[in-house]
């Protein structure tokens, strides 16, 4: 390895910006108790691991299971 490298020429990468885009989103605690738990016997930032997951769901057109009880009269 040299001692000092000459930046002076180079250029940012184009695609960085394209890479993460970052996104502001509400989670339970709960929620972020059980990906940091699993991240840290992983290895990996809860972040990345919730990136992750979320990659995988949509690389295989996972969905949710939305199943709404019915609410009872004179609930609020």
């Amino acid at each position: 390895m040299k001692k000092e490298y000459d930046f002076s020429k180079g250029r940012r990468n184009p695609y960085a910006k394209q890479l993460k885009r970052q996104v502001t989103i509400r989670l339970d605690d709960q929620t972020i108790k059980y990906f940091k738990v699993i991240s840290q016997e992983c290895g990996i930032p809860y972040q990345t691991l919730i990136n992750l997951y979320l990659r995988d769901c949509a690389v295989r057109n996972r969905r949710p299971s939305l199943v709404w009880k019915e609410s009872r009269k004179g609930a609020a």
